[in-house]
């Protein structure tokens, strides 16, 4: 259940804060994803699977690492979707969904930043302003998942706290830059970050082959691309693109 924070009531909860496309900005809408069957509060679309370690017993008593199953599902649940294919300015995709549909935890994983407050101002268009109500989780896999221009946050998701695959974070909508777009939830992957860095947590790989294996089943796992792209940046120095 989501809850507002305002006045100690309990209600759905919209509020102001960080990241996506600038007012007025069209966004396309790609083809249509099949409707996935609705789902109650903490749960998502089907879980699917991917290698990660695990240890299973060896010889003589000992242990030897062997592959993990790693879950992924796609981070709309109970609601029709559709995810772009494309992002402006850096890898990204808006996944465009009614108001109100679930954002689900992707993987398995602790609650890394959430922000509860829309501080977004379309005169001064400050990057860090731009995402409305988000979360990101980083999972199990080391890797970072960031939804917002969420309409609502989900009860008791904090900082530090634990999320398992298909948990429900909180509800799709148009706060911050996307007030003036049709409802959808930005989704941004990346490396970890100390807390703050917006530019990196917005999205730092393409996430459309993930989220398109992710919706269709499928278990492709975006460690290893994320892993060559932290290499690749080099030295954080600050936002480099649309700032």
């Amino acid at each position: 259940m989501l809850v507002a924070a305002a006045g100690g009531a309990v209600a759905y909860v919209s509020g102001r804060d960080a990241d996506d496309a600038p007012a007025g900005t069209p966004l396309a809408r790609p083809a249509t994803n099949p409707p996935a069957q609705p789902q109650p509060p903490g749960q998502g679309t089907e879980p699917t699977q991917s290698a990660g370690p695990r240890a299973t017993p060896g010889q003589s008593g000992s242990r030897t690492t062997q592959a993990r199953p790693v879950t992924y599902v796609f981070p709309i649940g109970g609601c029709k979707a559709s995810a772009s294919q494309s992002h402006h300015d850096y890898p990204a995709s808006d996944i465009f969904a009614d108001k109100g549909c679930q954002f689900v935890s992707p993987v398995d994983g602790q609650v890394d930043e959430v922000i509860r407050v829309d501080s977004w101002d379309p005169e001064t268009n400050v990057g860090k302003d731009r995402s409305g109500l988000s979360i990101s989780v980083v999972g199990v896999d080391g890797v970072r998942y960031y939804g917002s221009h969420l309409s609502a946050i989900g009860a008791g998701i904090e900082p530090g706290v634990k999320v398992r695959a298909g948990q429900t974070l909180g509800l799709t909508g148009n706060t911050g830059s996307a007030r003036p777009t049709p409802p959808h939830l930005h989704f941004g992957i990346s490396w970890p970050t100390p807390p703050g860095k917006w530019w990196i947590r917005r999205g730092s790989v393409p996430p459309q082959a993930f989220l398109n294996s992710w919706r269709k089943g499928g278990s492709l796992s975006p460690v290893t691309t994320v892993a060559k792209a932290k290499r690749a940046y080099g030295t954080d120095r600050g936002c480099r693109s649309y700032c």
